[in-house]
């Protein structure tokens, strides 16, 4: 949940996108509704009409800030790629609060013949976003093949999300990432 505080100080649109990312992360997509996100925002259903014209308008919303806000947080410091591969462990483990909650594009993955193309394509663009990044960061580790060593580092934070959710453990997250850690080794 967002606190009341952290709500009041943003615009209303601001407020949809911060309570839709946050049921999007702990219910999944199909889980909630436009009049659960009008009461956590407390407004009338039909205001949210005014901001998104859809639902799948509002996820692909949640989709490009959660993208965009990946991209601000690689540029925002210059690491070394160990020190940048254990900050983007720590960015899923306390960002995406493991145990709690799940990663914005990993929840729409269950109902993904459910939503629309545009949506898809908001969710593969975050996917992206993240394996080119750490592609980059493991050619820096030197595995022999990076570009598919991103792809299993991001597989498996996912699933180490989705586990730590079942378990509403974070601990079973940690668990997964040491494990995952020494297949990164040079």
């Amino acid at each position: 949940m967002i606190a009341a505080n952290t709500l009041t100080a943003a615009t209303t649109r601001e407020q949809i996108l911060q309570v839709a990312q946050g049921l999007i992360q702990t219910r999944s997509y199909l889980g909630f509704s436009f009049q659960d996100v009008a009461d956590q925002v407390g407004i009338r259903k039909a205001s949210l009409y005014h901001h998104f014209a859809t639902k799948e308008a509002l996820g692909i919303e949640v989709m490009r800030a959660a993208t965009q806000a990946f991209k601000g947080w690689t540029g925002a410091k210059t690491r070394t790629p160990e020190a940048a591969l254990e900050a983007y462990f720590r960015m899923y483990r306390n960002g995406l609060h493991a145990g709690a909650g799940i990663c914005p594009a990993g929840a729409l993955a269950p109902g993904w013949d459910c939503i629309d193309e545009q949506l898809k394509l908001a969710v593969r663009e975050l996917r992206q976003t993240q394996v080119l990044w750490l592609s980059g960061v493991l050619g820096g580790l030197a595995p022999r093949q990076p570009a598919a060593a991103a792809g299993y580092v991001f597989a498996v934070c996912q699933g180490a999300l989705l586990s730590a959710r079942m378990t509403g453990r974070v601990e079973d997250f940690d668990e997964t990432i040491e494990q995952l850690k020494p297949s990164l080794a040079r």
